[in-house]
């Protein structure tokens, strides 16, 4: 019985930033306008086909083991997956949902503790608190134990981060890993990933705080040795504590953790690397992401990128994703969440017409991560508010009120980041499979951001439990919205914050 599981999308860099102005709709059609022309991003979608009983030797793009189930099962209705992306089988058994923040920072403690080859982390950034000091602990333990006993390969440490998220404040993630850089260097490598999108007197102008909305470098990925984890959660206290993701752990699967550790390091090898004294410089041979020339860059790196992705026959788009969501016909039920309800235009359309029930769960304002933030972004809870408003009136201006339902999740001193969907078939009392991982089905991880995302698909019934598990506990916390909801004087959006939330729906 299957849990294939797929390897979704790394955005690279398509978009090209023009004034954002004060003329929301004039930026809206000129942003969408620019990104048509330049191309869909870059879409990584790969199924992983996972086997209940120990499985055979992965395989790569490779529509006929979905077939392994016969023509009527599972794979057969996701066999198209495979038509488009790499595909790998890996025991069922092997596969296991985190469900807490906690759980998520022991996990990943003590799998660094016990990597014996390799550690390869990517994430937006890493805090600067006590907890994130402890993990760079764990870290610099491993990479000692390693020396220490000197009778096989070294281990090997590769952190990939966000240039802007990275380098932002005095202390910062890479003054958190400096040290052991200066004390590991042949062993530890920091790549910055910076947009080539941000450059010159735009560079200059936008403050710190905002400038990572031009683009960010957005994938989730924690590998240790063969297993790896796959979720949205970043390296930082709250994501360690009380704000809620997703989080998923492979073990023992060598063939993903190789491809993993090998797209990393690609999106590595095109980024800046943090130097010991805290200066940073490309690789040699390398175009500089800013200072060089933006068509050379943007070439030179999707070529090197292509370089692991092309013996997978991979298409780059996010068509997949867009027909998966239309997939289900009449009687499936797609519970999708987002930490910022924020759909594409695209999405909301094939939402809006598909034949599937959809239950969508999205931050209530106060869950919100930007809640109670000063400024401009203190705003953003609201806008939010907005565009769920405009969504549920289109919801019932074509009398979709019994299939597309919207839930916000609440829950005191929490915030809300999970993101993903899991699917029903029809007369299915638990989800056969569940999207994971960055993404947040809005108009930037579409357009702007480097993502990464997961589908696993299963007939095992203990995984299948767990995904039921995960979304049950995650909607039990929700209420569901119904016209009264923006009626209430805490819903109330202010006229400003309209006027400029097809700007935040661009940037947030």
């Amino acid at each position: 019985m299957a849990a294939p599981m797929s390897w979704r999308r790394l955005v690279y860099s398509v978009y090209t930033p023009g004034f954002a102005g004060v003329f929301s709709r004039i930026s809206d059609r000129f942003f969408r306008a620019r990104d048509r022309r330049k191309g869909s991003s870059v879409l990584l979608l790969a199924p992983l086909l996972a086997e209940a009983e120990p499985a055979p030797h992965c395989v790569f793009r490779s529509p006929g083991a979905a077939g392994a189930q016969g023509a009527d099962g599972l794979h057969a209705h996701f066999q198209w997956m495979a038509e488009h992306t790499p595909a790998f089988r890996v025991p069922g058994t092997h596969i296991h949902m985190l469900s807490s923040p906690s759980q998520f920072y022991q996990t990943i403690k003590s799998r660094i503790k016990t990597a014996k080859r390799r550690v390869v982390m990517a994430s937006l950034y890493l805090g600067t608190g006590p907890l994130e000091q402890e993990l760079v602990d764990c870290v610099e333990e491993a990479l000692v134990r390693s020396q220490d006993q000197g009778d096989g390969p070294a281990l090997k440490v590769s952190i990939l981060l966000d240039y802007m998220r990275g380098s932002r404040g005095q202390l910062n993630s890479r003054t958190m890993l400096l040290p052991l850089l200066q004390r590991y260097a042949s062993q530890m490598r920091v790549s910055l990933y910076h947009t080539p999108d941000l450059r010159g007197l735009l560079r200059r102008l936008i403050p710190q705080r905002f400038n990572e909305t031009i683009g960010v470098q957005h994938i989730k990925v924690y590998l240790f040795d063969d297993s790896v984890i796959i979720s949205g959660a970043n390296l930082s206290e709250s994501y360690f504590t009380n704000r809620q993701d997703r989080y998923v752990l492979l073990e023992n699967c060598s063939e993903v953790a190789d491809f993993f550790s090998s797209l990393v390091g690609a999106v590595g090898d095109v980024s800046l690397q943090l130097q010991p004294d805290d200066s940073v410089s490309m690789l040699e041979g390398r175009v500089h992401p800013y200072n060089g020339s933006r068509k050379e860059y943007s070439a030179s790196a999707r070529e090197h990128i292509m370089e692991v992705m092309k013996p997978l026959g991979i298409r780059m788009d996010e068509q997949v994703t867009q027909r998966l969501l239309t997939k289900g016909g009449r009687d499936a039920t797609v519970f999708l969440t987002s930490g910022y309800f924020n759909l594409t235009r695209a999405y909301m359309r094939l939402v809006l017409g598909a034949e599937a029930d959809y239950r969508i769960l999205t931050a209530s304002p106060e869950v919100n991560g930007f809640y109670g933030a000063k400024g401009v972004a203190g705003a953003i809870p609201a806008a939010y508010v907005h565009i769920a408003r405009q969504f549920y009136s289109k919801v019932c201006g074509l009398g979709q009120q019994e299939r597309v339902h919207l839930y916000e999740y609440h829950r005191p001193q929490w915030t809300f980041h999970a993101k993903g969907l899991w699917f029903h078939l029809r007369g299915q009392d638990h989800p056969c499979l569940t999207l994971i991982g960055s993404p947040n089905f809005g108009y930037r991880s579409v357009h702007r951001d480097l993502e990464a995302q997961i589908a696993i698909v299963t007939e095992n019934q203990e995984l299948q439990a767990q995904l039921q598990e995960e979304q049950e506990m995650l909607y039990q916390r929700s209420t569901e919205v119904s016209a009264s909801t923006f009626q209430r004087p805490d819903r109330f959006v202010k006229l400003w914050v309209k006027l400029v939330t097809p700007i935040i729906k661009n940037f947030f």
